[in-house]
């Protein structure tokens, strides 16, 4: 369907839950979030009860994300459930790695088709500093397991920390040279934790990539669900991409919502409220009034984010593990 701004709407992200089993500086305290009691959280029969009806708005493009959603039991269940309604086009996730590999037999089964792997370095210690917990061989695992299956498109996702992880930046671009994997730099949000780390520019990271591995040429097609600049490098087998949404800002072009695990349906990132499709759902609303409620909801998104601008109360103040990576 398209918005109010006639911009086409065909992908969700949709949160599956808000625990993770890392501590990111960036995104969750170091004593971790009060977690949100089970019941609050969407079933998978709602989550897919919702899916039919996204579908019928034209959204045919899912990606899970938490938290970390291999922590939630039974993911594959739901993995199977999307892919078996008529009209989705794509499953993906999003995930830390560190349950990854012990789990993708059963996610390749499921039907999952694409797996983006959130990594901020390939240093032991500097792992641990960023994510206040061990696991970095684990995560590596997990992304060469994924490697073994040719169906399954296999992404890095790198945010630049400025003046914290600079020293890695050539080197997991540099997994892209031999492997076929995409590695993406996103920039950081500004939305909780985040606002206290501030990221590096594309510029700054591209002109350090072709320092390293020479002019690098801009790549055509489409290779991800959302607006993004893919290039690649002489020689190499895979790409690198960037997703730049404050210093490049591409809302006219964005084409996602999200759906937190405690069902808040949400237009834009960066603002509070949305829609409770959770109370819609335990309130008995027909399908006929969750689908007009919902495409109310994707009509009125918001032109773009005002990021660089003064805080504003309408403004989203909760931790991105509660919003849905």
């Amino acid at each position: 369907m398209q918005d109010q701004y006639g911009r086409t709407i065909d992908y969700i992200r949709i949160s599956v839950t808000d625990r993770c089993n890392l501590r990111c500086v960036y995104c969750m305290p170091e004593e971790g979030i009060q977690p949100v009691d089970h019941d609050e959280i969407l079933t998978f029969d709602e989550i897919l009860r919702l899916c039919r009806i996204f579908v019928s708005l034209g959204i045919h493009k899912v990606k899970l994300t938490g938290g970390e959603p291999l922590v939630r039991r039974g993911l594959t269940q739901l993995i199977r459930g999307i892919r078996d309604i008529p009209g989705i086009t794509s499953v993906t996730m999003t995930t830390n790695g560190i349950l990854l590999k012990e789990q993708l037999p059963q996610l390749y089964a499921a039907g999952i088709q694409g797996i983006n792997v959130s990594l901020d370095t390939r240093k032991e210690q500097q792992f641990a500093d960023i994510t206040r917990r061990s696991g970095l061989s684990h995560a590596l695992e997990g992304i060469e397991e994924g490697l073994r299956y040719p169906n399954i498109r296999m992404k890095i996702n790198c945010v630049p920390l400025a003046g914290i992880n600079d020293d890695q930046w050539v080197d997991l671009a540099g997994m892209a040279e031999e492997k076929p994997l995409d590695v993406r730099f996103i920039e950081m949000m500004p939305i909780g934790l985040g606002r206290a780390y501030p990221g590096e520019k594309q510029e700054m990271i591209f002109a350090a990539l072709q320092k390293a591995y020479g002019a690098a040429e801009m790549a055509d097609g489409s290779f991800g669900n959302g607006p993004s600049t893919y290039v690649q490098f002489p020689g190499f087998v895979g790409k690198v991409g960037f997703i730049s949404a404050i210093s490049h800002k591409f809302c006219s072009g964005c084409n996602r919502v999200r759906l937190t695990s405690e069902g808040e349906l949400k237009p834009c990132l960066q603002y509070a409220g949305g829609l409770q499709v959770r109370d819609l759902l335990r309130g008995n609303a027909s399908d006929e009034i969750l689908k007009k409620s919902i495409e109310e909801t994707i009509y009125k998104k918001p032109k773009s984010h005002h990021f660089n601008e003064k805080e504003e109360p309408g403004f989203e103040q909760k931790e991105m593990s509660r919003i849905g990576g």
